[in-house]
C-alpha cells in the first residue's frame, strides 16, 4: 500500500529521540497545556471554609462555632413563618423558562416592593421591572456584562465577591475606589457621595447596602439624598440590598425593612438598580434565587444578556418562591428575623466588648460586627493570626483584611489586617459556645 509522501516517511525515517528529549517534550507540552487557563484562587469566605476543613470543619459539624458563616441560620424560628419543606413540579416546569424569569414571580416581586415601600407613590414597579436570576453573583454578573465603558466607584471594606466579578470586566469597567474614614465606620456622607462623583469622574456607584461587613447601614433622608444626587448628576446606582430586613434601632429591632426603592421617583427613568434575593432577608440561600429591580429597558437588556450568560432561572424553584410573597407570609417572617437577630447581636456585642474587642457604634444592620482587635495581646490582634488561633479552638472567623477591595490591583499591604468580621448567623447556642471559646482564647493569652 502507497503511503502519504508527507507523513509515514517522516513519522519513521528519523532516528528514535532520547529519554531526556522525550522528557523536555512532554515538559514543553505540559506548560503550553496549562497556560491556557488562568490560575484561579479562592475568595473570602470560601478561602476561610477551606483553611476550616484542613482542621476538621465540615457544614454541620457539632463540634465547631462558625461564626463567619455568610448564612442566616435556616430553620424554624419563633414567630416566623413555617419553612417550606416540599413542593410540586408541573409539567411545564421541565422546559425551558422566560430568560428574566416567571412572570407571576416577577409580579409579586414587584407588588412586593410597591406595597412595602411605594403606596403613595404614583410610579408603580410592574413586571417588566424585575429579572431573576439564580442566586446575587449571577444577578449582579448579568448587570456588570450591560455595563458601557465606565468609571464605577465603590468603597472599602466591601463584599470580597465585588474584585472578582469586576476582574472579569476590566475591559469595560474602570474601578475606582472612592476614600472613606473610620470615623463614619467606612460609611460615604451624602455630601461626601455628591463630591466623589465629580471629583472621580463616576458613571456609576456601586454598594452594599446594608454593607457587608460593617453592619452600617444608609436610610432614610441619607439614602433619599443618595438617590437623588445619583439622579441629578448621572450615576447611576447598584444597590445590593441581600440584607434589607436585618435592621436594628438602638439594639432593639426595627420596625421595617430598607429599601432604596421607598425613595425612587420614577421607577423607568432613575437611574438605580437594587439586588436582592432570598438568600438573607428570607433564609433561604440554598435555593440560589436573586433579582434585580429597575428600569424597564435595563431589565431587557439583562434578559438579553442572561441568554448568552445563564439560559434563565429554574422554573420550579421560581414557582415554589411564588408563597414566600404572600403579605402574610412576608411580614410575620421579616419581624421575627429582626427579633431574633436583634436577640443575638447584643448576645455578640456584649461578649467581644467584654474581652476587649472594639465593636462599631453603629452595627444597626446584617448578622455580622465589624471588630477592631487591635487592642489585643499580641498574635490575636493581628487578623490572620487570630483566624489561625481561632481555628485551633474550632472556631471560624474572617480576617479583615479579605474585604480590603481593589479589582485590577494587586494587594501590597492590604488595610484591615487589624480587624475581623464576625457573624451572629449561627443559631443562638451555637453562637453562644463560640463566644465562649473565644473568651477562653483570648484569656489563654494575656
Amino acid at each position: 500500500m502507497k503511503t502519504c509522501d508527507n507523513q509515514r516517511p517522516d513519522m519513521f525515517s528519523k532516528s528514535v529521540k532520547s529519554k531526556r528529549q522525550l522528557k523536555n517534550i512532554q515538559m514543553d507540552y505540559d506548560i503550553k497545556q496549562k497556560s491556557i487557563f488562568n490560575e484561579m484562587k479562592d475568595i473570602g469566605v470560601i478561602w476561610v471554609m477551606d483553611e476550616a476543613v484542613k482542621h476538621g470543619f465540615y457544614n454541620g459539624n457539632p463540634d465547631w462555632a462558625n461564626l463567619g458563616q455568610g448564612e442566616p441560620e435556616t430553620g424554624e424560628i419563633k414567630g416566623g413563618y413555617p419553612r417550606i419543606k416540599e413542593f410540586s413540579i408541573e409539567p411545564g416546569d421541565n422546559r425551558y423558562g422566560p430568560l428574566n424569569g416567571l412572570l407571576d414571580l416577577r409580579k409579586a416581586i414587584a407588588e412586593y416592593y410597591n406595597r412595602l415601600y411605594r403606596k403613595c407613590k404614583a410610579s408603580k414597579y410592574t413586571f417588566d421591572n424585575v429579572s431573576i436570576a439564580m442566586g446575587g453573583r449571577l444577578a449582579l454578573t448579568r448587570i456588570f456584562s450591560i455595563l458601557g465603558s465606565v468609571r464605577l466607584g465603590y468603597k472599602v471594606p466591601e463584599y470580597p465577591a465585588y474584585e472578582d466579578m469586576l476582574n472579569y470586566h476590566l475591559g469595560q469597567i474602570i474601578p475606582v475606589c472612592i476614600p472613606s474614614k473610620s470615623v463614619n465606620n467606612y460609611a460615604i456622607h451624602s455630601d461626601e457621595f455628591a463630591n466623589a462623583i465629580n471629583k472621580f469622574e463616576l458613571d456609576v456607584f456601586l454598594f452594599s447596602n446594608p454593607c457587608n461587613p460593617s453592619g452600617h447601614v444608609i436610610n432614610g433622608e441619607e439614602l433619599n439624598s443618595y438617590v437623588k444626587i445619583a439622579k441629578e448628576q448621572n450615576c447611576s446606582l447598584i444597590v445590593d440590598e441581600v440584607y434589607s430586613h436585618f435592621i436594628y434601632e438602638n439594639r432593639k429591632p426595627a420596625y421595617s425593612p430598607v429599601s432604596a426603592a421607598e425613595f425612587i421617583d420614577d421607577v423607568n427613568s432613575d437611574p438605580v438598580l437594587i439586588v436582592d434575593g432570598l438568600t438573607k432577608s428570607f433564609r433561604y440561600p440554598g435555593w440560589r434565587l436573586a433579582w434585580v429591580l429597575g428600569p424597564k429597558d435595563v431589565i431587557e437588556d439583562l434578559g438579553c444578556a442572561a441568554s448568552g450568560i445563564d439560559g434563565g432561572p429554574s422554573l420550579p424553584i421560581q414557582r415554589a418562591a411564588l408563597q414566600l410573597f404572600e403579605p402574610k407570609h412576608v411580614d410575620l417572617e421579616s419581624n421575627a428575623l429582626r427579633e431574633l437577630f436583634s436577640r443575638k447581636q447584643n448576645i455578640i456585642l456584649n461578649s467581644l466588648r467584654e474581652n476587649g474587642i472594639i465593636c462599631s457604634v453603629d452595627a444597626n444592620s446584617t448578622f455580622y460586627i465589624w471588630a477592631d482587635i487591635s487592642q489585643l495581646p499580641t498574635p490575636l490582634n493581628n487578623s490572620n493570626s487570630f483566624f489561625k488561633e481561632a481555628l485551633k479552638h474550632k472556631v471560624i472567623i474572617v480576617p479583615g483584611h479579605l474585604f480590603d477591595i481593589h479589582p485590577g490591583r494587586k494587594k501590597k499591604n492590604p488595610e484591615f489586617s487589624q480587624f475581623v468580621r464576625f457573624s451572629f448567623g449561627p443559631e443562638e447556642e451555637n453562637l453562644k459556645m463560640g463566644l465562649q471559646r473565644i473568651t477562653e482564647l483570648i484569656k489563654s493569652f494575656k
